[in-house]
C-alpha cells in the first residue's frame, strides 16, 4: 500500500506536497524542453544534412519512405517537420492509455515513477546516434505514465470548491516553465556549442534529479484514488448519467484545443528554424545560441503569472473574472494576434536582413499571455469537473488534443516554404482566430453542463 500524506501543513499558503510536485515537475519539463530545443536543429543541421548516411539510424531509411509514400518527396526542413509534429504528437496521446492504467491497475504514484525511467532511458540513448528513433519510442511511452499522473496529484491535493485550486495551477505551471527556460540555456547551449549528445545527456540527468525529488518528499503527496479504496475498503460506484454530461463537456473542449496546439507549437519547429535564420543572435560581440529563443517563453510566463493571478483576484473580487471556457478563448485570440505580429515583420523585413530579437520577444509574449489563459485553465478544469474514477484517464484525453495539436504542427510546417512566409504566418492566425471563435460560442452552454465549476 502507498505511503499517505503525512502533513497537513501548508507553505506559503498551499500544501507542501504542491512544492514537492512543482520541484518534480520542474525537472521533468527541463529534460523535455531540453531535448524539444535541439530535435529539429539536430535533424536539419546533422541526420538529414547533406552527406549523412540515415541509413546509419536503426529503422529511420523505413519511417522516411514511410512518409514519402503518403507525402511525395520531402525536403530536409519538410521530414523534419513531420518526426517533430509525430514525437511531440505521440508524446500527447500516450498519456490517455497511461491515465486508463494509473486508474484502473497502479495508481498515480507508481505511474509517475515508471514515466520517469522510461524518460530518462530515453534521454540518455539520444546520446548514440544509431538510437535515435528508440531513443523517441522510450520518451514518448515514458511520458504516457508521468504527465497525466503527475497532474491529477496537484487536484487531489484540494477539495473540489477550494479557491486555491485554479491559483495552484498557476504555480505549478510555473514550475513547468521553470524548467523549460533552464533547458535551452543548459541542454541548448551544450548541444550547440559542445556537443548534440552532450545536450540530450543533460536532459537525462535532470529526468532523474526530479525522480529524486518525487521520491523523496512522496509522503507530501496525496492518495491516488486506488490507494483511498485500499484504505477505505468502500470503492467507489459507478459512473452516472450527470458524471457523463462533464465527460462529453470535456471531450468538446480537448476537441477545440487542438487548433491552439497545433499552431501554438510551431514555436518549436518553424519558428526555431526561421528565427535560427533571421533574427540577429549576436549580442556584445558574442553569437547567443538560438535555441535560447525557447527559453523567452518560459521567463515570460514566470515573469506573467503572478501578475495574471493578480489581474483574476481582482476581476473575482468585483464579479467580473471570466469563466474558464471564455478565458480559453481569450488564449486562442492572443495567439492568434502572435502570427499577425510575425506576418507584418516578415512582410516588412528587407532581403538578407536579420531583425532585432526584440520582434520575437514581442511575438512570444502573446504566445505567453495566451498559453497562461488556456493551458493551466484546462488543467485546473479537468481535476474539478472530471468524476473521481476517471480522473487520471481524463487528464489523458486533454493531453490527447495535444497529441493532434502537436501532430498538426508537423503537418502544417510543412507548407511553410510552399506558401511562402506572410501566407503561413496568416494561415496560422487564421485556424486560432476560429479556435477562439468556437470557445467564445461554446462558452455559457458548457458552463451549465458542468455546473458553473471553473
Amino acid at each position: 500500500m502507498q505511503t499517505p500524506a503525512a502533513s497537513p501543513k501548508t507553505f506559503f499558503g498551499h500544501p507542501r506536497g504542491l512544492f514537492i510536485l512543482f520541484l518534480t515537475e520542474m525537472w521533468e519539463r527541463f529534460s523535455y524542453y531540453g531535448m524539444r530545443a535541439l530535435l529539429v536543429l539536430y535533424m536539419t543541421k546533422v541526420i538529414f544534412f547533406d552527406g549523412f548516411d540515415i541509413s546509419k539510424i536503426h529503422g529511420l531509411v523505413t519511417l522516411k519512405a514511410a512518409f514519402e509514400s503518403v507525402l511525395g518527396p520531402l525536403s530536409a526542413i519538410a521530414i523534419s517537420s513531420q518526426i517533430y509534429g509525430l514525437y511531440t504528437g505521440l508524446v500527447y496521446l500516450t498519456p490517455f492509455f497511461g491515465g486508463l492504467i494509473a486508474d484502473r491497475y497502479i495508481g498515480a504514484r507508481r505511474a509517475v515513477y515508471v514515466g520517469g525511467v522510461l524518460m530518462a532511458i530515453g534521454h540518455f540513448l539520444m546520446a548514440f546516434e544509431s538510437l535515435f528513433l528508440y531513443a523517441l519510442l522510450f520518451l514518448i511511452l515514458g511520458n504516457g505514465f508521468f504527465k497525466p499522473n503527475i497532474s491529477t496529484q496537484v487536484g487531489d491535493l484540494y477539495t473540489k470548491d477550494d479557491p486555491r485550486r485554479d491559483r495552484a495551477f498557476t504555480l505549478f505551471y510555473m514550475g513547468i516553465n521553470l524548467g523549460a527556460l533552464l533547458s535551452p540555456l543548459v541542454c541548448g547551449t551544450l548541444g550547440e556549442k559542445v556537443g548534440w549528445h552532450y545536450g540530450f545527456t543533460a536532459a537525462g540527468v535532470g529526468m532523474m534529479i526530479g525522480l529524486a525529488v518525487y521520491h523523496l518528499g512522496r509522503r507530501q503527496l496525496p492518495l491516488d484514488h486506488l490507494t483511498k479504496e485500499e484504505v477505505t475498503d468502500q470503492p467507489a460506484g459507478p459512473l452516472d448519467g450527470e458524471d457523463y454530461k462533464r465527460i462529453a463537456a470535456l471531450i468538446l473542449l480537448c476537441v477545440v484545443n487542438i487548433l491552439f496546439w497545433g499552431v501554438y507549437e510551431q514555436q518549436g519547429n518553424i519558428l526555431q528554424i526561421w528565427s535560427d535564420r533571421n533574427v540577429d543572435w549576436n549580442v556584445l560581440g558574442w553569437t547567443v545560441p538560438s535555441t535560447w529563443f525557447q527559453a523567452i517563453n518560459p521567463t515570460l510566463i514566470i515573469a506573467f503569472a503572478p501578475l495574471l493571478n493578480r489581474l483574476w483576484d481582482r476581476q473575482n473580487k468585483k464579479g467580473r473574472e471570466p469563466n474558464s471556457v471564455t478565458k480559453m478563448g481569450l488564449g486562442c485570440l492572443l495567439c492568434a494576434l502572435a502570427y499577425v505580429l510575425m506576418f507584418l515583420v516578415a512582410r516588412n523585413m528587407g532581403e538578407g536582413v536579420l531583425v532585432s530579437p526584440l520582434w520575437m520577444i514581442a511575438t512570444v509574449g502573446l504566445f505567453t499571455l495566451g498559453e497562461l489563459y488556456l493551458s493551466p485553465i484546462g488543467l485546473s478544469l479537468v481535476t474539478k469537473v472530471a468524476p473521481v474514477k476517471v480522473v487520471s484517464m481524463m487528464m489523458g484525453m486533454w493531453f490527447m488534443s495535444s497529441f493532434f495539436g502537436n501532430y498538426l504542427a508537423g503537418y502544417l510546417g510543412m507548407y511553410f516554404e510552399t506558401l511562402g512566409e506572410e501566407k503561413f504566418f496568416l494561415m496560422l492566425a487564421g485556424l486560432v482566430m476560429f479556435g477562439a471563435a468556437l470557445f467564445f460560442v461554446s462558452s455559457k452552454p458548457l458552463k451549465r453542463i458542468i455546473h458553473s465549476q471553473g
